[in-house]
């Protein structure tokens, strides 16, 4: 299920094939061992009425949970572009290893920049890597400049780098923050029997019979669009590195 819900694009497929076949089994199967006589409608509607109501309420929910996070995403990666263009600022103020910090800092922003962009799993893995070395590297020159020059200029500079270190982690802690799989499971289920009872009750007609299939469509859709939405890699909806690309412009590129 993790693997699925990473992918709109297969979700909304196995999606629009499983709750068409839903409302079908509805219709052909359980309508036929089981016909809805008139007395029971009244009863079948209330069921119905409150299956769907559940189905949006959770839909809804989970939409709210899925634009949260991508809104916590794309403020953090503001941030993260503040704390590296507000260092890079500060990296004059720590004496003989201003250059370096800011060769330093550029490269890293490379770096940053790569982790919005890119979907390959093994070039994540190596971005990891070269982001934690080059966190290493700029924690030793800030240190290095601290202990050669401890005095309230430098421990501003020192205290940049540590707003440079730490946005890094709550961009990657917000990444990660995903919906839980358990509400994927409850919400196709649930969305499963909703397909399942529309195609019971359907009268015999064809135009009520076509109208059936319009709630597993909008329900695949619904459903894609929030799996697209918490997909940081794999969607179509993505954050773009906007700020980070914009200082990255406004900065010399290291020798």
């Amino acid at each position: 299920m993790t693997q699925l819900i990473q992918h709109p694009l297969v979700l909304f497929f196995i999606l629009i094939i499983c709750l068409p076949i839903a409302a079908a089994l509805g219709a052909v199967v359980l309508h036929k061992r089981a016909p809805l006589s008139e007395k029971a409608r009244e009863n079948y509607n209330v069921v119905q009425g409150a299956t769907l109501t559940l189905l949006a309420l959770l839909i809804g929910f989970t939409l709210s949970m899925a634009v949260s996070r991508y809104d916590q995403r794309k403020n953090y990666e503001e941030e993260e572009a503040n704390a590296i263009g507000t260092e890079y600022l500060r990296a004059d103020l720590i004496g003989a290893n201003a250059a370096k910090t800011k060769a330093l800092l550029a490269r890293y922003l490379e770096a940053r920049i790569e982790y919005y962009q890119t979907r390959d799993q093994a070039t994540l893995d190596a971005n990891n890597r070269t982001t934690s070395a080059l966190q290493a590297q700029l924690w030793d020159s800030a240190r290095e400049a601290a202990a050669a020059q401890p005095n309230p200029v430098t421990a501003l500079a020192v205290a940049g780098m540590n707003d440079v270190l730490n946005t890094q982690g709550y961009t990657q802690a917000a990444w990660i923050n995903r919906i839980p799989v358990a509400v994927w499971v409850l919400m196709i289920v649930i969305a499963f029997f909703s397909n399942l009872m529309q195609g019971y009750g359907a009268r015999g007609d064809s135009g009520r019979r076509v109208l059936m299939f319009v709630l597993p469509i909008t329900v695949s859709l619904s459903l894609t669009l929030i799996a697209d939405i918490d997909s940081p890699r794999a969607g179509l909806i993505r954050v773009a590195p906007l700020n980070l690309l914009s200082l990255q412009q406004s900065i010399p590129t290291p020798g």
